[in-house]
């Protein structure tokens, strides 16, 4: 039941607000393209997923009705040129990105695994047989990907892999588990790592849905993003024909160059759960009343939705720089990780503020607030943690590497 109906506190998320978290005006700074992609974005996460994102969240469910839809916008693909894909700009892909999250992060995470990097991955390492094979059913979301790298042992040391790939007359047999992995449960297409047992590198592979031995088990029981089905991978002897081994995957390096550019959307997700949560706050506060005056007349409230609209902000800003370095060649992957750590760190802030505002109504999903806090919390984490992206930027400013304590303390006894 809707709580706005038994209870006409203030109008609850289903009926999205408008926006009223871009005070610095970003839009001055889009191309036109990049405008209207933002508004078609928006005019579609507002009309189709705002009224059913509870309930699927809720339930842990995954909203397949709507994979037409994001379809229709043509961000599947985001910079990847030809092939079916939108060529879009980095900033336009970005944009679309956050304001796929400013209404729901689950859909942002959907389309985030199955196009920056499933989709990328091909785009960047895959053969053009490949290309031409794989890549426009993806873009028209015709056909769904998911990208496996992490295993249960292996999250942040994801480079260890244990994973093996073998080869064999005419393919590949892989053995392995992998954990974690988005769209997993009912993607077509499984872009999958595994270390070679000859060379001992990591090697790429796309595997089909329905291969036998290949088995995904939905993750059960998550606090955020639970529209997304991740789920247990479970490797047993999948025969993977030579045709479908990505030849631009021959080590943990080239793997690397997807996470950069990867790195870039996902800070621009919380910017877009950031912008929904104030914009739920604000109205929220102008519409609900106590001692006889709307929450929005109190100092403290006031003082709060400010710290709120200033890291957001903050956020754009370093999120549009960031695009810009990219476009212009010049990120580097320090930079990534550390737009990353940071804005998802005021995310987080900006969400706890939110909560307090909302009082009691916040940590009923009916006001987004209480999902989007959930939500942040696998997006602190995954793409590299807070830590481990804080330490690829220490090691780019210091020239020194801290991620191998064992070995450090092994060379201060030399």
């Amino acid at each position: 039941m809707d709580v706005s109906v038994a209870f006409p506190q203030a109008t609850t998320a289903s009926k999205f607000p408008q926006c009223t978290s871009d005070y610095y005006e970003f839009d001055d700074l889009l191309t036109p393209d990049e405008r209207n992609l933002r508004y078609k974005v928006r005019e579609c996460m507002e009309k189709d997923v705002a009224p059913i994102m509870s309930k699927y969240w809720e339930k842990a469910e995954f909203p397949f009705g709507i994979i037409p839809k994001l379809g229709a916008l043509k961000i599947a693909g985001g910079t990847i040129k030809g092939y079916g894909c939108p060529g879009l700009s980095i900033t336009a892909s970005a944009v679309a990105t956050a304001e796929l999250a400013r209404v729901d992060a689950s859909c942002s995470t959907f389309v985030l695994v199955h196009s920056s990097l499933a989709m990328l991955t091909i785009s960047l390492c895959g053969s053009e047989v490949q290309k031409h094979k794989y890549l426009p059913s993806l873009a028209r979301l015709d056909s769904v990907a998911c990208w496996a790298l992490t295993e249960p042992d292996y999250g942040s040391d994801a480079s260890s892999l244990k994973t093996i790939a073998t080869k064999v007359d005419g393919g590949w047999v892989i053995e392995g588990q992998k954990r974690w992995i988005g769209n997993s449960t009912f993607a077509d297409v499984l872009v999958i790592f595994a270390r070679n047992t000859s060379t001992n590198e990591i090697n790429g592979f796309i595997i089909k849905k329905g291969a036998p031995g290949l088995q995904a088990t939905k993750i059960e029981n998550k606090i955020g993003l639970r529209m997304v089905q991740n789920g247990d991978i479970l490797l047993n002897k999948v025969f993977v024909p030579d045709e479908d081994r990505l030849p631009g995957v021959n080590s943990f390096q080239d793997t690397n160059k997807v996470l950069a550019v990867s790195r870039v959307m996902v800070a621009w997700q919380p910017i877009g759960i950031s912008m929904g949560v104030y914009d739920v706050c604000h109205r929220y506060l102008k519409e609900r009343k106590q001692f006889g005056a709307p929450l929005a007349a109190f100092q403290i409230n006031q003082q709060k939705l400010v710290q709120m609209l200033s890291n957001i902000q903050a956020m754009i800003l370093l999120g549009w720089r960031l695009c810009k370095l990219y476009g212009s060649g010049k990120m580097t992957p320090g930079q990534a990780s550390l737009a990353k750590s940071w804005i998802t760190l005021r995310a987080r802030e900006t969400a706890s503020l939110g909560r307090e505002l909302l009082g009691g109504n916040g940590i009923l999903t009916d006001f987004l607030v209480a999902k989007a806090f959930c939500d942040l919390e696998p997006i602190y984490t995954y793409e590299g943690t807070y830590d481990i992206n804080t330490l690829v930027t220490g090691r780019e400013i210091t020239g020194i590497a801290s991620f191998k304590p064992a070995l450090l303390h092994q060379r201060s006894r030399m």
